[in-house]
């Protein structure tokens, strides 16, 4: 129950982003390039703040560094740009999206035929947000039990 209530960034941001996704793997819910542009365009600004969250955090930008490449690769307005590398300041880790798809592949490879996805959901939403090295480790030994039947 404590580890349910705690927040960490990336594995709650990552889930969001996570099932946003989901939903062009469901049949009908993009029907055409039209439909999917909004998701695509945040697509775009979520890898550009990949960028920006990792120039902050692992190499060393300053804050004009980060909004000047914002600025270069999108089309979004300085003060939208500003606020929002301010909050990407305190706030990093948008890798959780790219570590459950990551996870899920590896399940679905080790499992073959015997993937469940809704018991990989179970999984990944069971023990609440964890850090994603511990999520990691939680999706490990699901596979590992599945295997073992």
């Amino acid at each position: 129950t404590f580890r349910t209530q705690a927040g960490f960034g990336a594995y709650t941001e990552g889930w969001g982003l996570y099932a946003e996704y989901l939903a062009t793997e469901i049949p009908g819910s993009y029907d055409d390039p039209y439909s999917d542009f909004g998701r695509l365009g945040n697509e775009i600004l979520r890898a550009i703040r990949l960028v920006v969250d990792t120039g902050l955090h692992a190499k060393g930008w300053t804050e004009e560094e980060a909004v000047q490449y914002f600025m270069a690769n999108s089309a979004a307005p300085e003060s939208q740009v500003r606020s929002e590398v301010q909050r990407y300041l305190v706030l990093p880790g948008q890798v959780g999206m790219l570590k459950i798809l990551e996870l899920r592949a590896r399940a679905k490879t080790e499992l073959g035929a015997d993937f469940d996805i809704r018991g990989f959901h179970d999984t990944v939403l069971g023990g609440g947000a964890l850090p994603l090295v511990i999520l990691e480790r939680r999706i490990d030994d699901w596979i590992a039990a599945q295997k073992a039947g």
